[in-house]
């Protein structure tokens, strides 16, 4: 019982801050994801020193993390040739000079390794984080910023979990075929399409309730992009953890783990979103 408290009261400060940062406005927002992406980043380069056997210089990997969000940020909210989002691109690109550099003098056994996972902490963490401004500018024509598609894919995520979880808790031994037994045995098919079930019927819910100027088959189909990319992040991030033999991230959020844990599934959801968005005719 003291644990599930736990965990409740931490699952609703963690969305309360989140929703709150990007209903308060884009500095907030920024604020908050900027704290996100350095911790989960801080934390991707504990996991992989410690498990793994690297040497990974967790904050100079975390700083350049920080510089591309804000870089992405200042060139959404400032727009094109934004000197201030030029200048953030001009210090990341000097970190990233300095990752291959620093292995010269640090004298490792392997900083190949090393240089490589601070890169890979970019790509998986940094990115997906710095292409949220996109996403929070593809419900405008103009520099204008919007909380309304950001804030969907986390209700759809949180909404694909739950629906997942409660569908494959009733039904499993009914259906009992697995979804990647090798890597997360736990899940379901049917859980998954229960979960993705909910996430549609939410869509449609966020099509009546956000203003956004999209219509109902592009919510739907948001809302399967999600679900599917979201299910992918979940398993890319339970196939690390198995790989390095452990079974939460960190211990940042009691009773759910770290921060890998809790936006896993973002990580793969909020690139593919900006995709889908992109490609809309």
């Amino acid at each position: 019982m003291k644990n599930f408290v736990i965990r409740a009261v931490v699952g609703l400060a963690y969305a309360a801050l989140l929703i709150g940062g990007l209903l308060m406005g884009p500095v907030t927002a920024f604020l908050f994801f900027e704290l996100v992406t350095m911790a989960t980043i801080m934390e991707f380069c504990r996991v992989l020193n410690r498990h793994a056997g690297g040497h990974v210089l967790g904050l100079l990997t975390a700083t350049a993390g920080f510089l591309l969000v804000a870089f992405s940020w200042m060139w959404c909210l400032e727009g094109v040739g934004s000197q201030t989002a030029i200048r953030w691109l001009a210090l990341y690109g000097l970190l990233l000079l300095a990752m291959p550099i620093g292995g010269l003098y640090r004298r490792k056994s392997n900083p190949m390794h090393d240089w490589m996972a601070m890169m890979a902490a970019q790509i998986y963490v940094a990115l997906p984080f710095a292409l949220l401004p996109v996403l929070a500018h593809a419900a405008r024509d103009s520099y204008v910023y919007s909380w309304q598609l950001p804030l969907a894919v986390f209700i759809f995520i949180w909404v694909n979990d739950t629906g997942a979880y409660l569908v494959g808790s009733l039904l499993h031994r009914q259906f009992p075929w697995k979804l990647f037994p090798s890597i997360s045995p736990k899940k379901s098919w049917v859980g998954s399409i229960g979960g993705g079930i909910a996430t549609l019927l939410a869509s449609v819910g966020c099509w009546h309730w956000i203003p956004s100027g999209y219509s109902l088959p592009v919510w739907l189909g948001f809302a399967l992009v999600v679900v599917v990319f979201g299910t992918w992040g979940d398993l890319v991030e339970s196939q690390l953890k198995r790989q390095l033999g452990i079974k939460d991230s960190g211990h940042i959020l009691p009773g759910h783990g770290g921060m890998l844990d809790r936006f896993d599934s973002s990580l793969l959801a909020i690139p593919a979103s900006v995709i889908y968005f992109t490609l809309l005719p």
